[in-house]
């Protein structure tokens, strides 16, 4: 279910229980006058900025998705304008786990974490957030072609396995991108959590299909140019997002490369700036290179490597046999044979399925505690159990009520009566059920007569491994807890007091308040907030536009006292100012 605060539409409606459970209320209120001026900054910066050198779809996406310059978007609002483009937006607490992620975008829903930035971190942050996710991801997809790229990578890559450790390298990351975002937060717990990232990344092993297509997204969805080398635009929303880096990457320290399949092998570190970038001639080119690293995914070669990848990510994953029979579980165990799987094993909750729907009797209260099949051709026999004729089964005695001995090649023996089969839509025989069965590789016995009915998969060849399971309803996924949650400390009285200021030039500038002393609130900044220097560039924008030459006098004095003291904040000030100045020559 949603929070009560989420207006749902067609398209969320879509969405199974087990992604509901990411999302949040926007809780729209929440935001303060300073996170509404920081977002409105960054806006205007990047649009002056962005209308030059991102794609032309960026300035066009912003106004066909609802996202206002002067206000943090309500994303809910935004729902009933993106959804006539076929989207749809939620609110979710930072980063969330890669296959969900990339699974919502296969729903058509883009994933906006809520939160804002700090004034502090105006510039950039390694959180996710909603000026990143709804000025940088939202925008873009109003291009047709873009979009159906997004949602066929989602659509791939929720389908990706994982290795352990990058669910370990998940947590890492999300709590490292929290305390770095996180007001309070200490030098020394940051350094840590950096130097635990760092040491992950570094000893990751070979790496896991998820961290090779999150690569892709990478290079691409976050932080992609489009066009030629020589003259490249901006789409990636890392890049849309960032007023530092939207400007650093054009510059020629950072170097241009042709994107193609080589970019699966490039890493990246969310920490710091991209020393490289990638450049795609145009967005079909994206859908090329995604197919070619498909093509390269378990998901489309199954075998004996992709049931080791299952076994490798000690999580649920399904495999697919020829006959199209799905098998969803923990892998735990394969044996091989001439570099081919014999016999795969899952432990605890197991569901058969069959294209994707789960076969009545075979669901996870039946086989809780685990599977165990053989796979491939009975030894001596070129005709595959599959491909015989009802007639073919009778010569071969696998016929209900029949007590019989299979031996397949690479010495895996089942032995027992023959209750039952169930076929496919082809015909084609998908499943024996024995009594009496004795299964046995060599001398090692795999299942005993008084373990029960045992149920043994018919298929020539494992076509298909993937993360998570085949039928969604076979499986309780509504269990994710998150090993850290986004930091929000009570607000000190300074602190609100600041915020009500800002608040008063809010009120001011919209023409809710005319009444208020923009010259008081400006000595109240001197006085009592005198690094502060958002404030004062919005006030600055006032009185310019008023033609208040004293006070705007005042104000730049002011603002050239922060930047001695604070020098930081310099380039800020002096874009913000620039930008007041430009609007209204223009």
């Amino acid at each position: 279910m949603y929070p009560e605060t989420i207006e749902s539409n067609e398209i969320l409606e879509r969405l199974p229980k087990h992604l509901r459970q990411y999302i949040k209320p926007q809780n729209y209120e929440e935001y303060s006058a300073i996170d509404q001026a920081v977002w409105r900054y960054v806006m205007r910066k990047n649009v002056d900025y962005l209308s030059t050198v991102a794609h032309d779809s960026y300035v066009d996406g912003l106004k066909v998705t609802g996202i206002s310059i002067d206000s943090i978007p309500n994303m809910y609002g935004m729902n009933r304008i993106l959804k006539e483009i076929g989207w749809a937006a939620v609110a979710v607490d930072g980063f969330i786990p890669p296959n969900a992620f990339m699974e919502f975008q296969a729903y058509n829903v883009l994933v906006i974490a809520s939160d804002i930035r700090q004034l502090e971190h105006i510039e950039y942050t390694p959180a996710p957030d909603i000026i990143h996710e709804g000025a940088g991801h939202a925008p873009i997809i109003a291009n047709p072609e873009y979009a159906e790229y997004l949602r066929r990578f989602g659509e791939i890559g929720c389908k990706a396995i994982s290795s352990a450790k990058d669910y370990e390298l998940y947590d890492a990351v999300r709590h490292l991108s929290i305390i770095k975002e996180a007001p309070n937060s200490n030098k020394k717990d940051i350094v840590e959590a950096e130097k635990k990232v760092e040491y992950l990344q570094n000893n990751m092993g070979k790496p896991s299909e998820m961290a090779l297509i999150r690569n892709l997204h990478w290079w691409t969805v976050e932080y992609g140019l489009i066009g030629s080398l020589e003259n490249p635009k901006i789409y990636g929303a890392g890049l849309l997002s960032s007023i530092g880096e939207s400007a650093w990457c054009m510059t020629d320290e950072v170097k241009k490369l042709p994107y193609n399949i080589e970019a699966t092998y490039k890493e990246f570190d969310i920490t710091k700036p991209q020393p490289q970038l990638y450049v795609t001639p145009d967005f079909a080119h994206l859908s090329l290179v995604l197919e070619e690293f498909a093509n390269t995914m378990a998901l489309r070669t199954g075998g004996l490597s992709g049931v080791k990848k299952l076994i490798e990510s000690d999580a649920l994953g399904t495999i697919e046999f020829s006959t199209g029979l799905q098998v969803s579980g923990v892998f735990t165990e394969v044996l091989e044979h001439n570099n081919k799987p014999i016999y795969v094993q899952t432990s605890g909750a197991t569901a058969l399925a069959y294209r994707g729907k789960e076969i009545i009797g075979h669901g996870t209260n039946y086989h809780k505690h685990g599977f165990g099949t053989p796979v491939g051709k009975l030894k001596g026999i070129n005709l595959a159990i599959e491909d015989m004729s009802p007639r073919d089964l009778r010569a071969y005695d696998i016929y209900e009520g029949e007590t019989i001995e299979l031996e397949f090649e690479g010495n895996i023996k089942v032995k027992g009566e023959i209750i039952t089969g169930k076929r496919n839509l082809q015909g084609k025989i998908i499943l024996i059920s024995f009594k009496n069965c004795t299964v046995n590789h060599g001398n090692t016995i795999l299942f005993k007569p008084e373990w029960g009915t045992y149920d043994m998969a018919i298929g020539k060849s494992i076509i298909s491994a993937f993360s998570g399971p085949a039928d969604l309803q076979s499986f309780n996924m509504v269990t994710h807890k998150l090993s850290s949650e986004t930091i929000h400390i009570k607000k000190s009285k300074k602190r609100l007091q600041l915020e009500e200021l800002y608040q008063q030039v809010r009120d001011f500038r919209e023409g809710k308040n005319r009444s208020v002393s923009r010259t008081k609130i400006l000595e109240q900044l001197i006085e009592d907030y005198p690094d502060d220097w958002l404030l004062s560039v919005e006030l600055y924008e006032l009185a310019y536009k008023g033609n208040e030459s004293k006070l705007c006098a005042k104000i730049a004095s002011h603002l050239e006292t922060v930047k001695l003291h604070k020098p930081e904040f310099g380039k800020l000030i002096d874009n913000g100012i620039s930008i007041i100045e430009k609007s209204l020559v223009n």
